[in-house]
């Protein structure tokens, strides 16, 4: 039998160590505990402690493993938890652990902490969805938020008609306000995406049509493409990624603070006081952001085509030909309808906000994708129906 040198926290000979670590054999070893046991007693000796044990551990299977605490004069929450972590390990090790000389009065404590599996519990396996449970909860989700959004538009429907039989009901603070932060702050990022739009536009038919010689072709179709499509899709695009975002966050954040609750408690319809100001801003902002897309792309592309030798009155008499009235309505129209939907999702979304630190982003992110895939639809709808009408 050989016994190892003892492990202590304290070098002075006069002094007993608080812990003494002792490999009886290969198969047993005690942890043997002395004097006051607490934080400073273990500071310096806990991991040489659990180091011997590991290394003991993996010497042999099914050791046996005595904590002896008859000696111990003062036992607080440090030494339960270094008694925690040496008997963890060895049930860890599929050992076995005895534990010997403890005084009454710290069993209640240890007691407390009892059984040890609850302090490390298994970490549990969520079990792979199939196909088809994920199929039929994605399809139920896609019906509970067409349910939420057919609901949503009904409610808001009666609202805006409210508004229009009451305007003097009207936040029109608020509208003020959102107005100004949704339209005119967002002037810069519109004019730069639409000057960009206009020339690569611009560039990229002048290079198919250049090899057929209709480069004078280019400035009336780009016009034309401009105030029908591109205007209104990336002034509808741009609020959806700025205004609708910021819409969801300001009332996700109203949700999640209860402030929503609370304005239902007190009588207020949080529809007519949050809703359908930030709707009229989008219906006022909109075609006015649209207009000024359409002119600086229409200015980018006349410019574009200084460089492939068409003058500005040829592009301006053949932008006249190719564009009516009829063409600037149907894009302002639908400018319109964009904006109804980009303001309308990103406060659906913000209604819808549920709770934690991470719903408010959530939410941002569901009026963006939401507002982008409604514009699309409503773009198919109006083009569909321009077809047939001839609009």
């Amino acid at each position: 039998m050989s016994v190892s040198d003892p492990i202590s926290s304290n070098s002075v000979e006069s002094k007993p160590p608080a812990v003494v670590w002792t490999q009886i054999d290969a198969a047993n070893a005690k942890v043997a505990l002395n004097g006051v046991v607490n934080v400073y007693s273990l500071g310096g000796i806990w991991t040489q402690i659990q180091a011997s044990q590991n290394a003991w551990l993996q010497q042999n299977t099914n050791q046996t493993l005595t904590f002896d605490a008859s000696r111990v004069s003062f036992f607080d929450g440090a030494g339960v938890a270094f008694l925690i972590a040496i008997e963890e390990a060895q049930q860890k090790a599929g050992g076995k652990f005895e534990l010997v000389g403890l005084d009454p009065r710290y069993q209640p404590l240890l007691k407390e902490f009892d059984p040890i599996n609850n302090l490390f519990p298994v970490p549990a396996v969520k079990p792979k969805r199939s196909f088809v449970v994920s199929t039929g909860m994605a399809a139920q989700n896609l019906i509970n938020d067409t349910k939420g959004l057919v609901s949503f538009t009904g409610q808001l429907s009666a609202d805006l008609y409210w508004s229009l039989r009451n305007p003097g009901q009207v936040r029109w603070g608020d509208f003020v306000n959102t107005a100004v932060e949704a339209g005119i702050a967002a002037l810069p990022i519109v004019g730069l995406v639409s000057f960009l739009i206009g020339v690569i536009l611009s560039f990229q038919a002048a290079i198919g049509m250049a090899q057929f010689g209709a480069v004078s072709f280019v400035g009336p179709l780009a016009a034309l493409g401009i105030v029908r499509e591109m205007g209104p899709l990336i002034t509808a695009i741009l609020l959806a990624g700025r205004s609708s975002a910021a819409f969801a966050a300001e009332i996700g954040t109203m949700t999640v603070n209860s402030e929503v609750d609370a304005l239902v408690s007190g009588g207020l319809s949080p529809m007519r006081f949050l809703v359908v100001p930030r709707v009229l801003a989008g219906i006022l902002v909109a075609p006015i952001l649209t207009l000024f897309a359409d002119i600086v792309s229409v200015v980018a592309s006349m410019l574009t085509m200084l460089i492939y030798g068409i003058p500005f009155i040829n592009f301006y008499n053949g932008m006249l030909a190719a564009v009516d009235v009829e063409d600037i309505l149907s894009g302002l129209i639908k400018a319109t309808l964009f904006g109804v939907v980009v303001s309308a999702m990103g406060c659906l979304r913000g209604m819808q906000t549920g709770t934690g630190a991470a719903a408010v982003g959530i939410s941002a992110t569901r009026a963006v994708v939401s507002s982008i895939v409604m514009i699309v639809v409503v773009d198919g709808i109006f083009a569909f129906i321009s077809y047939k009408t001839g609009f």
